[in-house]
């Protein structure tokens, strides 16, 4: 199967491209947010192959998958062809909803020949997705292996655009962890972070390939993932691989995939950093928690289950 797909989630993408259907991937020339090509820090297989806009019409197509409002459009203009109707379509819904959280209605909400696909329960329940058909498929990850070492007394934390994102993502907690024990954070948008929060305890680490942030993180002692609002972050899933226990903020979807022997998942911003303080002074809790952590996302997050559903879902709708 020929899938065309953007190029929007990095860390989602690479396992996607890992299935066994060829992926066109759209590249302009700047490779601006509609047209990044192929990954740049990840590893992608060959059979993701940048297509230019120009040359997506002559291009055979078995299916679309969407994940921004406008992709819809970009379909018909590069594909000439309309999603849906034209060609098979489904909707990869990444966020949890930007307005009322229980009321916001999906761009694509009265749309019957879009299926919406949630990439957790938590997203499925909280969007108003209307008529439109909606089913679930959980992130899988490509299991960097266990690499945890928790030779530093450190917490690690992957946070994009820390800075802009503000309170979704926690970045006024992270004063408070850091005071429990100094923090690494990695990511895009990391660099300024330190600064702009006035604290001498958080390092900042940008700019590194996927790989090479995996062994730094599996370096720390253990996992902070401080999220209010966004979808279950695929870097919590990936420190989970890495073997390295967890502590988070109890909400979206985290609080499903921590279990208690995992680390600690909490409402109360004390309890977060008792946590790293307790984790990041006891070596051998550390590691017992984290080898529990690596076995719960190996057990639920595995990338065979993953491209075993998405096979199931496209073959579904391109029928």
């Amino acid at each position: 199967m020929r899938v065309l797909a953007w190029h929007v989630h990095g860390s989602w993408m690479t396992s996607f491209v890992r299935g066994r259907h060829t992926c066109l991937v759209p590249v302009t020339p700047n490779r601006d947010a509609d047209g990044r090509g192929r990954a740049r820090t990840f590893d992608w297989p060959d059979r993701a192959v940048e297509v230019e806009p120009d040359q997506l019409r002559e291009e055979d197509v078995d299916v679309v998958v969407l994940q921004r409002p406008h992709e819809v459009e970009l379909t018909e203009k590069w594909l000439g062809r309309r999603p849906g109707a034209d060609v098979p379509a489904v909707y990869v819904e990444h966020n949890t909803p930007r307005g009322p959280a229980a009321s916001t209605q999906h761009p694509l909400a009265e749309r019957r020949d879009i299926p919406v696909v949630h990439v957790t329960h938590f997203n499925e329940v909280f969007w108003d997705c209307g008529r439109a058909p909606t089913t679930v498929i959980e992130h899988g990850i490509v299991d960097p292996g266990y690499r945890f070492t928790g030779e530093l007394p450190r917490a690690g934390a992957v946070i994009n655009e820390p800075i802009r994102r503000g309170r979704l993502v926690g970045t006024d907690l992270l004063p408070g962890c850091a005071a429990a024990a100094p923090l690494d954070l990695f990511g895009m948008g990391v660099r300024d972070l330190p600064q702009h929060l006035g604290s001498a305890r958080i390092s900042a680490h940008e700019d590194l390939p996927q790989r090479d942030m995996h062994t730094a993180l599996a370096a720390r002692r253990v996992y902070v993932h401080p999220f209010r609002w966004t979808s279950l972050g695929l870097a919590l899933l990936e420190a989970m691989h890495l073997g390295m226990p967890v502590v988070a903020l109890a909400s979206t979807g985290a609080v499903e995939a921590v279990p208690p022997s995992a680390g600690v998942v909490t409402t109360r911003p004390l309890e977060l950093a008792r946590a790293i303080a307790t984790f990041a002074g006891d070596l051998d809790l550390a590691r017992e928690a984290g080898a529990a952590a690596r076995t719960a996302a190996l057990r639920r997050y595995s990338l065979e289950r993953f491209l075993a559903d998405w096979d199931e879902l496209l073959g579904e709708v391109s029928r």
